[in-house]
């Protein structure tokens, strides 16, 4: 976009000190207990158990999902994308990444080398809007929408909805998240937007019956897909390329239950490979289904 900055792809810290910094950033955030950061859940001090809602027609994960493609002949885009010829990285040269710590956890362990990541511990789709917590090149701490604004890009892969699980009503998840959209095609109007299901949590999590588990994120993301239609954006199941046969988060992907490790984080980057917006090949594997 023409008179936008570009700014820094990435921040690393030398040697083991990365590393050490980088899994502390991994195992804090808010989502594995109490309340998430900005959440209106405020008064939820400690982890509660959540019942999940009968379902809602719409699922945002697994078989049912990726099979939930629209007709070649009509002019909406397929929802979920479909599987594509691999691109090379250099497709996401001028990629935005902007998500909370597993976002993170992307750029640091998946071995992608380009792309713009913009990512807070703990981020949500309230926070990105007004908690400081990104610092710019010149030392300034911004909100992550207004950093993304400056940032010139193409593609915008958004992946938030870990920390809003405890939030008491699915429809604000749905409207702030609506608001999120909005801005971002408004600062970038010729960007392609992708929203990213959740990936789901390990049978570890699931052990501790507290709202972060898989009833609650498939919920969440039936809503996460609903909006993509909504608002004409692209939606990729990230979530089907991470749930094992038994539904769960594989625990040979993840650190903790929640977030994943370097295997975890090849695996997604490869599905972002897989699953390009490229018009010719989206057009080519529906030809194919």
């Amino acid at each position: 976009m023409e008179g936008k900055r570009e700014r820094v792809r990435r921040r690393r810290l030398p040697g083991v000190m990365a590393a050490l910094a980088a899994a502390t950033l991994l195992l804090t955030t808010g989502a594995s207990g109490g309340t998430a950061v900005s959440s209106p859940l405020a008064e939820a001090a400690e982890p509660v158990p959540y019942k999940a809602a009968p379902a809602a027609g719409k699922i945002g994960t697994g078989t049912e999902a990726r099979a939930k493609a629209l007709p070649e002949e009509t002019e909406s885009l397929p929802c979920p994308l479909p599987e594509t010829e691999a691109v090379e990285d250099t497709y996401f040269d001028g990629a935005v990444f902007l998500g909370d710590s597993r976002t993170e956890g992307l750029s640091l362990y998946s071995g992608l080398k380009t792309g713009y990541f913009y990512t807070a511990v703990g981020a949500t789709v309230e926070s990105v809007f007004s908690k400081k917590n990104f610092e710019t090149e010149g030392g300034e701490k911004v909100p992550l929408l207004d950093a993304v604004a400056e940032q010139d890009c193409d593609k915008i892969y958004i992946m938030l909805g870990i920390n809003e699980l405890g939030w008491s009503k699915v429809k604000t998840f749905h409207d702030q998240y609506a608001k999120l959209v909005d801005r971002v095609r408004a600062d970038h109007p010729e960007a392609k937007i992708v929203l990213q299901s959740i990936p789901p949590v390990s049978a570890k999590q699931e052990a501790k019956k507290t709202y972060v588990n898989n009833a609650r994120i498939a919920e969440y993301n039936g809503v996460i897909q609903a909006l993509a239609e909504e608002k004409e954006c692209y939606f990729l199941d990230v979530a089907a390329c991470l749930t094992g046969g038994d539904g769960l988060l594989p625990k040979d992907l993840n650190f903790d239950g929640i977030h994943l490790n370097p295997a975890g984080c090849k695996v997604w980057l490869n599905y972002l490979r897989t699953h390009s917006l490229e018009e010719e090949a989206i057009a080519a594997a529906m030809k194919k289904d």
